[in-house]
């Protein structure tokens, strides 16, 4: 009888168990680790989701016709043409992801670094993953250059990838790939008939820059792409587990919808009744929704780039961010010293030390597919944002976060931290002399 596929407990999850024992046992800790929001449910969103509680029947196993008609006008209103009868609903984009592995088959590309479960759950779906490198800055999608080597290389030995897997924008580096690499990507996908499996959670979660939105790539390639995304990240409700895919209109997308409806069927039944209303309602956007989604935009590009800002000054190395509440840090240039004063020589030691030494959770790069020997560590910011919901309310609608008392306390508890680490002197975010936040347009 074969061996169970070996499975360890998520990276991101593990830290923060880790975190909340330790602050159980009285320690103070800063918990850098998880991209879990720390942000309020929006109060029409929780209404709606009261108002639904009486629904008690399972539904259709691809979702609710208002969530998929919902979802599909999301989509179009970004320029993505979409078929409500090509979208598919699950508890969670994690659960779907896994479902469209087990759905596509063959092993899976995947990006290095990226999130902590694409390669894990290639391995319990009966697949393995095959490792491609992202080119500098871009992180999420895999250099197209190396997955055209990497693919053709494995399929000469028997392998069969059928599948890539791409994050726009990036977990664990914030980056966005150019639209060049997105297109050569497609490209590369056609000539080799990859299905490119677009986790696009975060995509609205792009800072308001000239650079623009994050291009997806069923914008180069939309008759074998699939696109995922939630309201896990923008309107902070993870724990309601919702996930949506849009599946291409084409002869694959359609072949791929039946299976995809089929496994789910066998794994979840139908995602949750009355989380499938508040979600119609949400993927609708109306002024509310779009209001909160640019107020946590607007409050994670200031305390992610002050957060960048104190890693650079002690002088690590820090890719420009463009989205989401994440930073990836490279200590490469203060190994030397690293090694000198700490005996910190790898990823998992550097963050064993920020752990065990000072109280702050983070992620080595080990855990996004990095090699040890890579001197980085993944940081996540949207746990500071406060305690209680009064808190976080303010962090929401401030036009000042930097300067709220409990923020600027985290962020100067990491400019301490890193200085202690580094040798190097991180200044704190001076905060004006008697300034008080100045209320943002508070959501509707």
């Amino acid at each position: 009888m074969p061996e169970p596929v070996p499975v360890t407990m998520s990276a991101t999850l593990a830290a923060d168990a880790e975190m909340a024992r330790r602050r159980r046992a009285g320690e103070q800790v800063l918990s850098l680790a998880s991209g879990e929001i720390g942000l309020p449910v929006l109060p029409e969103l929780r209404e709606r989701l009261a108002a639904a509680a009486h629904r008690n029947t399972y539904g259709p196993v691809a979702g609710s016709p208002a969530l998929r008609e919902a979802a599909a006008g999301y989509w179009r209103r970004r320029n993505l043409p979409t078929d409500p009868d090509l979208v598919v609903c699950g508890p969670g984009s994690k659960p779907l992801l896994f479902a469209l592995m087990l759905a596509i088959g063959g092993d899976v590309v995947v990006p290095v670094p990226s999130w902590v479960s694409y390669a894990t759950q290639a391995r319990m779906a009966g697949a393995r993953p095959l490792n491609v490198p992202t080119l500098p800055g871009q992180g999420g999608v895999p250099d197209p250059d190396a997955l055209r080597e990497a693919v053709t290389t494995a399929r000469a030995t028997g392998r069969n990838p059928r599948s890539v897997v791409v994050t726009l924008p990036d977990n664990p580096t914030g980056t966005i790939a150019h639209p060049d690499t997105l297109h050569r990507l497609a490209q590369a996908a056609r000539d080799l008939d990859l299905v490119i499996v677009s986790d696009e959670i975060y995509c609205d979660l792009v800072y308001d820059t000239p650079a623009g939105p994050a291009v997806s790539p069923a914008a180069h390639a939309p008759e074998r792409t699939v696109v995922t995304t939630g309201l896990t990240k923008n309107l902070a409700v993870g724990g309601w587990r919702t996930g949506i895919a849009h599946l291409p209109d084409s002869a694959l997308g359609r072949a791929l919808h039946t299976r995809l409806t089929a496994v789910a069927s066998q794994l979840w039944s139908s995602t949750t009744a009355p989380v499938q209303d508040a979600a119609a309602y949400a993927l609708t956007e109306p002024p509310e929704i779009l209001a909160y989604v640019a107020a946590a935009r607007r409050l994670h590009e200031s305390v992610v780039r002050q957060a960048a800002r104190h890693f650079t000054a002690a002088g690590a190395q820090v890719e420009p961010v463009r989205s989401t509440c994440y930073l990836y840090p490279s200590f490469e240039p203060l190994r030397e010293h690293l090694h000198a004063a700490h005996g910190i020589t790898g990823a998992t030691q550097l963050a064993t030390h920020f752990a065990q030494h000072h109280g702050v959770g983070l992620l080595p790069g080990t855990a996004f597919g990095d090699s040890d020997d890579l001197l980085r560590v993944r940081t996540a910011t949207s746990q500071i944002y406060g305690t209680t919901e009064a808190e976080q309310n303010a962090a929401l609608t401030t036009a000042a976060p930097l300067e709220l008392p409990w923020i600027k306390a985290a962020l100067d508890r990491l400019a301490d931290v890193l200085t202690d680490l580094t040798g190097n002197p991180v200044p704190h975010h001076d905060t004006p002399a008697q300034a008080t936040p100045t209320p943002a347009p508070a959501p509707a």
